[in-house]
């Protein structure tokens, strides 16, 4: 054990490390080299409600030469950090970048039911705000917003519309449809009026940009909405399409007494948005032709990328830190006694054992698909009234279906196999008796403590978090952790039953490598939700549309899903080996998992 414990030294050493240059690289970037101030918000705004922000100032920006700002907003289920390569490649071009959480959402105030229009969903309290600003010209204020953030500038301009004094002088959607008619004569109508108005559209959109007949049947798809009659008014400035004497194309800039519309049809998808080189592009062009260019910086010049893999240096440092702070806690005197220097091994030294191990990864996987899209049809039908948010919920249940089926699969291959063939469940950590089962939740509970110390710590200094898109660990309001105790319950049964799999059931050598079991085990824990985004992405891209029933918001949210569950084995693994415990780990994934889960997505009220 003491060998372990010292070469677990430069693990912890390295863990840090990584998150310590995460923080620092993530905010080189994200100030512009440290000529770019940020401010982290949160006010009161007109509407009643607490609205949290990130406020990004140029340092040429000042009272005596006001710049152009634009406010932008995530989509549905994020966060205010999901927008970082607009505010990093705006700021750094001289514009005054504020990126909202939208109610609902992060640290703002939840979202009360069918409120979402009140305040712009918080972009417009946010453009009141950006409007008094000192060292921002009012005259040149910009939004733009992401899928349910292109909602709130189409609520945003219509606040607007009814203002006294209009604040907005330019508008771009990225992936959500604009509004073409009048909501009350239903007619083709400019919304928009004198504004510059752009918008970013997917061809691969899982959710916008089709064109339905009168019985809701799809007759375009979203790669074919630049010739869609929708389209065609909105480049024709909301004049009705059959009228129009010429057909607009996508890429070309159109005007009309001084006012700008642009429709840029990219060939990606409806998340891509978020992390798309492209898409900045745009949005760079557009608001430079715009609002002008500050400082301008071709549109191709980007270094948000940077960014990215920093926060990704930062994630990495936090998964190793799980991992190496859990062995470094067995060398304490508060957690020795959860030492274990001789982990049972399973060996399946039979044909039957053998047969027994791939059978049950396979059924298990089968199982995990098959619930998965069941589960995404009929949730609103096992959801209890009252849940504050659905995203964690059906996560969860799903989870803990999985996870059910997992125990019945370990209970059968012990009786008809494992008992007869000298499996000691005590000996394998199974049965650790209440004492040491408590024990080792206590260290499972300081592991997770002092991972997300860290993630606060690096917040305060850098206004960094951790994150790979969607898998992200950032701070949190407290209000959040009575919130993912909720939710806890179904992602213990499912981190529990698959740790027990994982390390009590299936730990053995194959081909004389015991990471070669692990990297299996890493796969199969994977591979459903991996092959369901295969199946489903390779039927968009082939015929232009999703399969039929199975929704686009359960396809997007199986991304981080599949790098969660693999990395979920290996975490539990070496804990194991160190331990004899499964149950740490579990716990462990567990409450980190529901942790991800409650601080990106949408609260209602």
């Amino acid at each position: 054990m003491k060998p372990l414990l010292r070469r677990n030294g430069f693990w912890l050493a390295l863990s840090l490390v990584l998150c310590l240059l995460s923080g620092l690289g993530a905010s080189f970037v994200q100030t512009a080299g440290g000529s770019v101030t940020i401010k982290d918000m949160r006010w009161e705004t007109r509407s009643g409600h607490l609205l949290s922000a990130l406020l990004f100032k140029p340092d040429s920006a000042t009272a005596e030469r006001k710049a152009p700002a634009v406010v932008v907003s995530h989509g549905w289920y994020n966060t205010r950090e999901m927008q970082d390569l607009n505010f990093v490649e705006l700021a750094r071009r001289g514009y005054v970048v504020v990126s909202i959480d939208m109610y609902g959402h992060g640290n703002s105030d939840y979202l009360p039911e069918d409120t979402e229009a009140v305040g712009g969903t918080g972009m417009y309290d946010a453009v009141r705000l950006v409007a008094d600003l000192p060292y921002v010209d009012a005259s040149k204020i910009g939004v733009s917003g992401h899928s349910f953030g292109a909602r709130a500038v189409n609520f945003s301009v219509a606040e607007d519309n009814a203002a006294p004094a209009p604040l907005i002088a330019a508008a771009l959607l990225v992936d959500n449809d604009p509004t073409y008619r009048d909501p009350t004569t239903k007619q083709y109508a400019n919304i928009y009026g004198t504004r510059d108005v752009g918008l970013i559209q997917a061809q691969y959109d899982e959710f916008f940009f089709r064109s339905r007949d009168a019985d809701g049947n799809v007759v375009t798809v979203p790669r074919d909405y630049p010739s869609t009659p929708n389209a065609q008014s909105f480049l024709h400035f909301g004049a009705d399409p059959a009228q129009a004497t010429d057909k607009r194309v996508a890429g070309q800039v159109y005007d009309q007494n001084g006012a700008m519309r642009v429709l840029y049809s990219l060939n990606q998808t409806h998340p891509w948005g978020h992390t798309s080189a492209t898409a900045a592009d745009r949005q760079i062009q557009f608001f430079q032709q715009a609002l002008g260019a500050p400082n301008p910086i071709a549109a191709g010049s980007q270094v948000w990328q940077f960014k990215v893999a920093f926060n990704t240096l930062g994630l990495i440092g936090f998964g190793i830190f799980l991992v190496a702070f859990a062995r470094a806690l067995l060398g304490t005197r508060a957690f020795a006694g959860l030492r274990n220097t001789a982990v049972a091994e399973v060996v399946p030294t039979t044909r039957k054992g053998l047969t027994w191990f791939w059978g049950g990864l396979v059924v298990a996987a089968v199982v995990s698909a098959f619930s998965y899209v069941w589960l995404s049809q009929r949730v609103d039908d096992f959801a209890p009234a009252g849940l504050p948010q659905e995203a964690p919920y059906f996560i969860g249940l799903w989870a803990a279906v999985n996870g059910v089926v997992g125990l019945i699969i370990m209970a059968l291959a012990y009786r008809l196999f494992g008992r007869g063939n000298g499996q000691d469940l005590r000996a394998l950590g199974v049965l650790p008796g209440w004492r040491a089962f408590f024990h080792g939740i206590g260290l499972a509970l300081t592991v997770v403590v002092a991972a997300f110390a860290i993630v606060f710590v690096v917040d305060y200094f850098f206004t960094t978090d951790f994150r790979l898109w969607v898998v992200a660990v950032k701070t949190f309001t407290p209000d959040k952790i009575g919130i993912a105790l909720l939710y806890l319950p179904l992602f213990l049964i499912y981190f529990f039953a698959n740790s027990l799999a994982i390390n009590s059931f299936n730990r053995f050598t194959l081909r004389g490598k015991e990471g070669l079991n692990t990297a299996v085990l890493a796969l199969f824990n994977a591979l459903a939700p991996l092959v369901l985004v295969i199946a489903q992405y390779g039927t968009f891209f082939a015929t232009g549309d999703l399969i039929d029933g199975f929704g686009g918001i359960y396809s997007i949210w199986l991304f981080p899903v599949v790098v969660i569950l693999a990395v979920a084995a290996v975490v539990s693994r070496k804990i194991y080996r160190a331990t004899g415990n499964p149950y740490i780990g579990g716990f462990i994934n567990a409450a980190v998992v529901v942790l991800i889960s409650v601080t990106n997505t949408l609260t209602m009220a």
